[in-house]
């Protein structure tokens, strides 16, 4: 199957907002939980946020719970990440990727990641 495509990053000054997108394809997209992960330069991979496939449940990491919203649309097999009040910390690659479940959301084995889009921000 074709990996995910993420879109939406790009440079922003510290405060800032930005949407980032993600396409599934190839798949039962409303069967699958999805998952935001990010890796910033010369760090490992760490979850960031993920929603179940009914929108019942979200999950964020410490560091952006309050500031970041995931949200899906099924129709157009379609997550996406609000990104508020950014900070330097944020700056990273930022990748999707299907999960089984709920439990597995935070578990970033996944053998078919996309491109990933890089987030910038400026302090």
């Amino acid at each position: 199957q074709a990996p995910p495509v993420e879109s939406g990053g790009g440079l922003v000054q510290a405060g800032g907002s930005l949407r980032l997108s993600c396409v599934v394809s190839r798949l039962t997209f409303s069967s699958y939980a999805m998952a935001w992960f990010r890796q910033a330069s010369g760090k490992v991979r760490e979850f960031v946020a993920g929603i179940t496939s009914s929108n019942g449940f979200t999950d964020y990491a410490d560091s952006v719970k309050g500031r970041f919203t995931v949200s899906r649309d099924s129709a157009r097999r379609t997550v996406f990440l609000q990104m508020n009040y950014l900070n330097a910390a944020d700056s990273a690659v930022y990748y999707c990727i299907p999960r089984p479940n709920r439990n597995l959301l935070r578990q970033p084995d996944y053998d078919n990641w996309g491109q990933g889009t890089q987030v910038t921000v400026s302090s």
